[in-house]
């Protein structure tokens, strides 16, 4: 197991993706210190945080490419959702006591740098074009107009 350093080959060019992403990579880390440190209770700890912060990404960035319009929207959430099943499965063995830290650890760091490069990249256009329309939108009840009233009365 390595420690996942962040590379420029990981940025999508969408800030708050890119955010999230380094998150994940983070928590990544995480698991490997708490499985070089032996603690099983960290472990879990970090698993469980993964999962959740996951579904959370998983969930905005779905939003994002629906509201974009992506083509490939349906599919990018199916394999979300079978990634998801996936590290659920070693949440389940780990909550049983099975160490699974370093074999999550290596399915973890290939899959999310892979998806990153190929699955996420190819929906990057899409939004950063919906993105753009939205925030250039000033029309009355536009996006951007809307949102300024919601946050800043």
């Amino acid at each position: 197991m390595t420690i996942i350093q962040w590379q420029e080959s990981l940025n999508t060019g969408i800030d708050v993706i890119d955010t999230q992403h380094r998150r994940i990579v983070a928590m990544i880390n995480e698991l490997h210190h708490a499985t070089l440190q032996n603690d099983p209770q960290a472990i879990l700890d970090v698993i469980d945080e993964l999962i959740d912060y996951t579904l959370s990404h998983f969930s905005f960035e779905e939003a994002l490419m629906e509201d974009a319009g992506y083509t490939f929207s349906h599919a990018h959430k199916r394999v979300h959702d079978i990634f998801v099943r996936r590290v659920q499965e070693f949440q389940v063995r780990a909550n049983t006591g099975e160490d699974v830290a370093r074999e999550l650890n290596a399915l973890l760091s290939r899959w999310l740098l892979n998806h990153i490069r190929n699955d996420d990249a190819n929906y990057v256009a899409s939004v950063k074009a919906s993105m753009n329309a939205l925030t250039r939108d000033d029309r009355e009840n536009g996006w951007l107009r809307r949102s300024l009233k919601r946050f800043f009365r």
